[in-house]
């Protein structure tokens, strides 16, 4: 789409540099290793380290912890966009998990203490570190989690189950959102931090998903798992308002997955649309097969428009969860219109796993789902109007 596309300008010299650092990074590390990390159903731990070497994981961390120290959401969304434009949705999520869900609450909330013991680690690609929130029961609503930390003395005794946890496998430590008080509502939710080797505490998966191969997605399960009470991250009670901090980063972070995944998809359309031909024409020369790629070019350009305001204000730290929730549903739900006319487009190689195209049609549905489903962040743009 090099002939319309409109020039980004939200990136410096300086972004463009870790962008060709990053590209590098996913044409020797990720790309020859995706086929087989989608056949063992997780990336290689390995990953994790050599992310570390190249300074993908911990950007916006405190130096102290050997984090990059550059609060700076651009430097985030070109790990998302670059590793995604690749195909690799799935090692996207991976290791845009540790920078945009994990860190930021223990770079919030943490103590010293705990930010030594979880998250240099992290950073330096020793230590994985994945969020539990989804439970079978409960999805995007998290007020109605029935996963419990009691105390008990000196300890909180863990009892539920979580589901849909991505690094599930792989983590050696888990942000569990759990009831610390049951009687409270809202305000006895609270985030405690578990080990990975906790008694009574047990993980199964990969789970067998439609999509995203490589992304490792487990259940876990949590039955008088006692934890040290310093495993409390943030005040207790406090858990929905800290979440509530992060969720437009992690929504905003899917958006740009899929913007980035959808521009690829497209692109790849339109070469198809130029080169094969049907009936003595190009697809491309079917006046109704052009409209279609008009309408999705120029639908494209905008959603970019919007959502690099929104990369702008998330590098402010001004981004709000209302423009977060219009930026996750709009781009994710365009991703499906785009991919829906790509693999049309590509006729019966589109239905073929070989292809990228394809490939993209089974990793781009959940877009819409995790994250928080486009039916609420509608409801939550609706509650900001409603008031």
């Amino acid at each position: 789409m090099v002939n319309v596309a409109v020039p980004r300008t939200i990136f410096d010299e300086s972004h463009e540099q870790f962008r060709d650092a990053v590209r590098e990074f996913v044409k020797r590390e990720v790309t020859p290793n995706l086929d087989a990390w989608s056949a063992a159903g997780r990336v290689d731990r390995s990953l994790f380290r050599k992310a570390a070497e190249a300074g993908l994981i911990g950007i916006t961390a405190p130096e102290e912890f050997g984090g990059g120290g550059v609060a700076d959401f651009r430097y985030n969304a070109i790990v998302i966009e670059e590793i995604a434009a690749a195909g690799a949705t799935d090692v996207s999520m991976s290791i845009s998990g540790e920078n945009d869900l994990v860190a930021p609450y223990l770079i919030a909330f943490g103590t010293p203490a705990q930010n030594e013991r979880w998250l240099a680690p992290m950073i330096a690609g020793e230590k994985v570190g994945a969020i539990a929130m989804t439970e079978p029961g409960t999805g995007s609503d998290l007020a109605a989690i029935a996963t419990t930390a009691i105390p008990s003395g000196d300890e909180f005794v863990l009892n539920g189950a979580k589901t849909f946890i991505s690094n599930g496998l792989l983590a050696d430590f888990y942000i569990v959102v759990a009831r610390t008080d049951p009687a409270a509502g809202r305000d006895g939710i609270s985030l405690v931090v578990v080990d990975a080797d906790t008694p009574g505490f047990t993980r199964t998966g990969p789970l067998k998903k439609v999509g995203l191969p490589a992304q490792d997605t487990a259940e876990l399960s949590f039955v008088d798992a006692r934890i040290p009470r310093e495993n409390l991250l943030g005040a207790a009670g406090e858990g929905m308002k800290n979440m509530r901090r992060n969720l437009a980063i992690e929504r905003l972070s899917i958006a740009v997955t899929s913007m980035a995944r959808m521009r690829a998809t497209f692109d790849a359309a339109l070469a198809h649309a130029r080169d094969r031909t049907a009936f003595g024409q190009r697809i491309i020369d079917f006046q109704a097969n052009r409209f279609y790629l008009a309408e999705l070019a120029t639908e494209i350009e905008v959603t970019q428009t919007f959502i690099d305001r929104c990369i702008l204000d998330a590098a402010d730290h001004a981004l709000s969860e209302t423009t977060a929730a219009m930026a996750k549903w709009w781009a994710t739900e365009l991703h499906q219109r785009v991919i829906q006319r790509a693999v049309q487009l590509h006729g019966g190689y589109g239905f073929m796993r070989e292809y990228a195209v394809a490939r993209d049609y089974m990793d781009s549905r959940v877009a819409t789902i995790f994250g928080g489903t486009t039916e609420i962040m509608k409801e939550i743009i609706g509650r900001q109007l409603a008031r």
